[in-house]
């Protein structure tokens, strides 16, 4: 193994080291095998014929090439534990044994072979030219050698039949896990990325692979290539480092965090899209957080975050305000607090006593010169039940693995990139919930609006065929429709979109000095109604929300009331303008 990833991180050093030796009648043939199975990237053969050249050369060489290659058996390992398994193969090879017929069906090309164990890849040619030879068919003998037949090998037969007959065993499972195995080892050697080497053996461990067919294996594998283009990350982790280190089926689905939207949509219900727009600079991302945040620390479920708006920082000073504020997180983790996303950034908390420290004109601890962030960190732990409080709360929710929120930031990305992250993240973690933010037409349509509902279709497709929930948000244009006269036409983007959508909610702020306008009820049919409240805060925001189609039915319009700087969403009921 450590010889392969040399030779993976020094190729072109290798190969310079090949053009400095003088080539002669001797060493000709062997040289040339060396720089062919490096441009095949078969690594492994060049390894051993790396080892044969030094043993062929000078000192003055020796040494060099002794860096590259292998010099004991344990270096010569082909394969991760995870991609080892001498049994199944033991199997495989003890079934046609037993019957030599099934060599015309459960057979492996060439190029596909990959036993670790040479001894049953002997045995195995030996099946094809000798005891299945009627049975199996030119395609499966092309380009292998016969067999060596010797008396141990006869013996070898005789122990590995005897293992299968003990046993009871299914060709047709033995066959596809090993093909499985098959075809990550290949993928394994021929990636030269230590890193996408890791992620292809980590395909093992999946939760649904034992489920996975050989061609769904191929499939991941070509995504965990694609996925490894962009950057990822689990948004809660690591939360408390993030704040001290100061950087900066039709039935019921979830419930969503408001009860009116859970009622209207059924709730969040796996193999359908919800979508939802704003206007730019409204909170689209900032709610995307939001409801994956409850999704994954009130449900208990694991979420995949996918942003091509926010970078992960910001992405995470939005999740650690939610969980800080949010009042069903709130009854999780215990600590009930009320602190804006700029004080958690600039890590503004007043102290319990007044007395006990210098403040600033607003109440706020201030840092001691030459105090290092660590001294201050320990400071506010002694001095502010509410930066203790918040601390609480955020380990709490680091603690959540079971309900961990991926996140990817796929930025520059096409529509088979962004399918290839969902369905791999859906084998690699069984997440079922996604959300995006935002969608937009791919990198290979830029310009071209009415693209997105190409996009749109390949969502709703994978929400289908994984029965999974996506919700995306899309981009309202900037223009004069009154909140609740908003249709799909007052889209940034293709209006034919909402055509693939299940559900698409339309957002738009109500001018405060227009609110007197407005009143709202608890209840779509109601008698009694409220005035909606002027505040003095200059943050707080009410929002009209158009429900502009819903598969499952009704399409009232809401009101919400908004406060970004603590990413509070807070539904009130149901809008209608005043009588006049």
């Amino acid at each position: 193994m450590k010889g392969i990833v040399l030779i993976m991180e020094n190729v072109d050093k290798i190969y310079a080291l090949l053009d400095g030796i003088k080539v002669n009648p001797r060493n000709e043939e062997i040289i040339t095998e060396i720089r062919e199975l490096l441009d095949s990237k078969n690594y492994f053969d060049a390894l051993t014929k790396m080892k044969i050249l030094k043993e062929m050369e000078s000192t003055s060489l020796e040494d060099s090439i002794l860096a590259f290659s292998p010099d004991s058996e344990e270096e010569l390992e082909k394969y991760p534990d995870e991609l080892c398994d001498e049994k199944l193969e033991r199997i495989f090879i003890g079934l046609l044994l037993e019957n030599p017929k099934l060599i015309s069906k459960y057979y492996f090309l060439y190029d596909m072979c990959a036993f670790e164990d040479d001894e049953m890849l002997n045995i195995y040619k030996s099946v094809l030219f000798n005891e299945g030879a009627k049975y199996s068919s030119e395609k499966a003998k092309d380009s292998f050698n016969f067999s060596k037949d010797t008396q141990e090998v006869y013996e070898l037969k005789r122990q590995v039949l005897k293992e299968v007959l003990e046993n009871k065993y299914n060709i047709e499972e033995i066959y596809t896990n090993l093909k499985k195995l098959f075809i990550l080892r290949k993928a394994y050697l021929e990636t030269p990325e230590k890193n996408i080497q890791d992620k292809i053996v980590e395909i093992t461990k999946y939760e649904l692979y034992d489920k996975m067919s050989p061609e769904e294996v191929i499939s991941t594998i070509e995504q965990v290539r694609i996925t490894q283009k962009f950057k990822q990350s689990i948004l809660s982790e690591k939360l408390s480092n993030f704040i001290s280190s100061g950087e900066s089926e039709l039935s019921n689905g979830l419930n969503y965090p408001f009860p009116i939207l859970s009622s209207i949509f059924k709730g969040i219900r796996k193999g359908e899209t919800f979508a939802y727009a704003m206007p730019s600079n409204y909170g689209k991302s900032r709610i995307a957080t939001y409801l994956a945040a409850y999704t994954a620390l009130v449900h208990k479920k694991k979420v995949l975050l996918i942003s091509n708006e926010m970078s992960e920082a910001k992405m995470k000073l939005c999740l650690i305000t939610t969980i800080i504020n949010n009042p069903a997180i709130q009854e999780l983790h215990g600590q009930k607090l009320h602190i804006s996303e700029t004080e958690l950034l600039e890590q503004k908390f007043k102290p319990d006593d007044n007395s006990s420290c210098k403040t600033d004109e607003y109440g706020y601890i201030l840092k001691n010169d030459k105090e290092t962030q660590s001294q201050y960190i320990e400071r506010l732990l002694s001095l502010s039940s509410d930066f203790k409080k918040t601390i609480t709360a955020i380990d709490w929710a680091s603690k959540q693995i079971n309900n961990s929120i991926y996140f990817i930031n796929i930025t520059d990305h096409t529509n088979d990139e962004l399918k290839k992250v969902i369905i791999n993240y859906y084998y690699k973690e069984h997440i079922e919930y996604i959300f995006y933010d935002t969608l937009k037409p791919d990198t290979d349509n830029i310009g071209k609006p009415e693209e997105i509902k190409r996009t749109a279709t390949i969502l709703s497709n994978l929400s289908q065929n994984f029965n999974i929930f996506i919700c995306s948000s899309l981009q309202l244009a900037e223009n004069k429709t009154s909140p609740l006269n908003l249709d799909v036409n007052d889209l940034a983007v293709s209006r034919t979109v909402k055509e693939v959508l299940d559900t698409l909610c339309l957002f738009k702020q109500i001018d405060r000095n227009s609110l007197d306008n407005y009143e709202y009820s608890l209840n779509e049919v109601d008698t009694k109604f409220f005035d909606i409240e002027k505040s003095d805060n200059p943050d707080v925001r009410y929002y009209a929300c158009v429900i502009d189609k819903n598969r499952a039915g009704a399409k009232p319009s809401l009101l919400f009331k908004i406060n970004l700087a603590y990413n509070s969403w807070e539904e009130l009921g149901y809008l209608k303008l005043k009588d006049k």
